[in-house]
């Protein structure tokens, strides 16, 4: 089967390409600059195009009956208004220009699987949160909201539609882990604000395996919480990668009020926090390789 994905060449494409290629799909990387000498691995094609900007890579959409959308502009920078509007624009035109696309697949068996995150939620307290959680309030709530809005889209297509809510994800190499754990190496890590804000995260390979196993789950569609099934507090966060590294901590809490001087309305993000459980995915039987976040970073750090 072939897949076309976009934001494919970021760090979680990368893993994910990786794994469907070794499972015998043919994949198509959409990306603003080919270039020359640009190697790939066989059973990858590269196709120029600017995902939030109609042209001609949108005809060949149509061809693939898998769609991964995980295009989107980083959301951890400061919030600027200029900022803010690219998260939302690469997310939103990326999504609408994709749906167009899918137009010419009218009739045939097409799933698209299309990123979202838990900031879906909003900010809930100690609140667990499934996939019947209701949307929040807040800037990255209503991104979310949005986008989910414009891949729902799909269904006129006849398409399935899986709305990816993604957790953190934890990669070795590239993602939030390596930030997350240099200051802990320089003996500075410690935790952020009161310390009980949850952190829900997801293992790289985790999240491969659940694009694969929803490929092939004919019969689900709508949201799915991409988290690990035990999510931490920030404590027990800093707490895992203190003993992950074999280091101490040795600073108090970094107080909230100092965060939102330096980090402006960013901050709210690493200040408060969602609880969510994958509760379909449990439900469904997948089999998390690494359901906690000792095993987690134990792997990742290995």
């Amino acid at each position: 089967m072939k897949v076309f994905i976009t934001g494919g060449t970021g760090f979680v494409g990368k893993i994910l390409t990786s794994r469907l290629i070794e499972h015998g799909y043919s994949v198509t990387l959409l990306t603003r600059s080919i270039g020359s000498g640009r190697s790939v691995p066989a059973g990858v094609s590269l196709l120029e195009g600017d995902p939030t900007i109609k042209g001609k890579w949108q005809e060949q959409v149509a061809d693939h009956e898998i769609i991964i959308n995980l295009a989107g502009a980083s959301v951890f920078s400061l919030w600027t208004s200029r900022t803010k509007k690219l998260i939302m624009e690469s997310r939103i035109l990326t999504t609408q220009n994709l749906v167009d696309a899918l137009s010419d697949r009218r009739g045939k068996e097409t799933i698209m699987l299309s990123t979202s995150a838990v900031g879906y939620y909003g900010f809930c307290d100690d609140r667990a949160l499934d996939e019947t959680g209701s949307p929040g309030d807040g800037f990255l709530a209503s991104v979310t909201r949005k986008w989910e809005e414009e891949a729902l889209k799909a269904q006129e297509s006849a398409a399935r539609v899986v709305l990816c809510r993604f957790g953190i994800v934890l990669g070795s190499k590239d993602g939030a882990l390596p930030k997350m754990i240099q200051p802990m190496r320089w003996y500075v890590g410690c935790p952020v604000g009161s310390g009980k804000q949850w952190f829900s995260w997801i293992h790289q390979e985790d999240l491969a395996g659940i694009f694969l196993f929803l490929i092939k789950q004919k019969e689900i569609s709508g949201p799915v919480n991409c988290t690990a099934p035990n999510p931490v507090t920030n404590r027990e966060l800093t707490m895992a990668m203190a003993e992950a590294v074999n280091r101490p901590i040795l600073l108090p809490p970094i107080p909230a009020f100092i965060l939102k001087a330096v980090l402006g309305e960013f901050s709210t993000s690493l200040i408060f926090g969602q609880k969510v459980l994958p509760k379909r995915l449990i439900n469904m039987g997948f089999d998390f390789k690494f359901p906690t976040i000792t095993d987690a970073l134990k792997d990742l750090l290995n």
